[in-house]
């Protein structure tokens, strides 16, 4: 009888042939919740408006904590860009870094909760100027914070199906629909009055820390899934030769030149209006001090609602998507109209409704270019490509930002 060679490859690297499946769904919803988490912060900060505009009434609050959060962002993303050019050093592995990025997130929300007690305990009717410094410090952590774990998983996201970074965009939107709804309950549950307006924020961010502690957890979890394993050795073995973050990186970005320039549009518009302009440069008498929640929370349910509809509807090819992109810059005459135009446009209804489309358009043109633009180069290219998508929409926000401040020298 002929006898049989067998040969075991006992390669830990080996690559199945088969890709694992993602059973239940749980990549999927971490990666869902994950995109949720690293927003949560950010969105509570700007949702608690009427909170810091009790303390600090001569103070532009959202125009601020943009400029301060976004700068700080960016500053992240630039170094994760760079580190491999300036350091033999490798970078932390991306479950290390966002488990501290996330530890920084818990340690700002939880600031300005204490700083609102040690100003209660003092008998102060509004804040100080030094606790309105720390404030904005923590805003600041808050942004670092941001680009190490919103650059991580968006970065990490790239190597795995377009259907994962859908999900991560759309628990992006979630995160500030989960805030709004988070900041109208606990506003509306206590008496409308100082104390009830401190005790009610003071649970709000509470929450929103646990809300991130919970996504410590889904971190370390989704590390383990076999799927993620599986699309994480297959990038790792086929960048063998191949070009890392940092080198070459102009190289990349001039493959996605027009996926970053409309990413930096989306968001130069959506933040020169969103949350400034919003919850400063109009107001209501009819709903006071509820109105920047309102269109706030009314652009975080846009946003949500766009970032959504990819699921239902993706093109397959970008030019279309990158031309609505810069179509956006329509909606400065649109909101300039409701300052200085007919009285009608500045009334509660015309606003609403053009915050919602500023939301849906945000949230579906963002989600489509973070999807498309990975999938335009080879595999061992697209975590450097999920990375320069993120820094250029961080850059569009700091720019965003800085226009935010031109409101109000109309």
């Amino acid at each position: 009888m002929e006898s049989l060679n067998l040969k075991v490859d006992m390669n830990p690297n080996k690559i199945l042939d088969v890709e694992p499946k993602d059973t239940y769904q749980i990549a999927y919803m971490i990666h869902f919740f994950l995109g949720a988490g690293y927003l949560v912060p950010w969105n509570a900060f700007i949702t608690a408006v009427d909170y810091f505009q009790y303390l600090y009434p001569t103070k532009h609050i959202n125009k601020v904590f943009s400029v301060g959060y976004m700068s700080a962002a960016v500053a992240v993303l630039l170094t994760l860009l760079c580190w491999p050019k300036s350091c033999r050093i490798q970078l932390p592995s991306v479950r290390t870094r966002m488990n501290v990025g996330q530890a920084l997130f818990i340690s700002a929300l939880m600031v300005a909760p204490v700083t609102d007690w040690i100003d209660h305990g003092n008998q102060s009717e509004i804040g100080s100027n030094v606790a309105f410094v720390v404030l904005v410090s923590m805003v600041m952590v808050s942004g670092l914070a941001d680009g190490l774990v919103g650059g991580s998983l968006v970065g990490a996201t790239g190597e795995l199906p377009g259907r994962y970074m859908q999900a991560v965009f759309a628990g992006n939107a979630t995160a500030g629909l989960m805030v709004s709804i988070l900041r109208v309950i606990t506003k509306a549950s206590l008496p409308h009055t100082k104390k009830g307006l401190r005790t009610s924020t003071q649970i709000y961010f509470v929450f929103s820390a646990l809300i991130v502690l919970i996504c410590v957890i889904c971190t370390n979890v989704l590390d383990k899934l076999p799927m993620i394993r599986y699309y994480r050795n297959k990038s790792r073995n086929e960048a063998t030769g191949h070009m890392a973050i940092g080198t070459h990186f102009w190289v990349v970005v001039k493959k996605i030149r027009w996926f970053v320039t409309a990413g930096l549009v989306i968001y130069i518009v959506s933040l020169s209006i969103f949350p400034g302009y919003l919850s400063e440069n109009v107001s209501s008498d009819y709903f006071k001090d509820w109105y920047p929640i309102i269109l706030i929370t009314t652009f975080n349910v846009g946003d949500f609602l766009g970032k959504c509809l990819t699921a239902i509807y993706l093109p397959r090819r970008s030019k279309g998507a990158i031309w609505c992109c810069m179509a956006r810059v329509v909606f400065y005459p649109l909101f300039m109209g409701c300052i200085h135009g007919p009285k009608w446009m500045g009334s509660e209804v015309p606003v609403i409704v053009l915050t919602l489309m500023l939301g849906v358009s945000n949230g579906y043109l963002t989600s489509v270019l973070m999807i498309l633009a990975p999938k335009s180069v080879p595999v061992e290219e697209s975590e450097v490509v999920g990375i320069a998508m993120e820094t250029s929409l961080v850059v569009g926000l700091v720019v965003g930002s800085a226009f935010g401040w031109l409101w109000n020298l109309l």
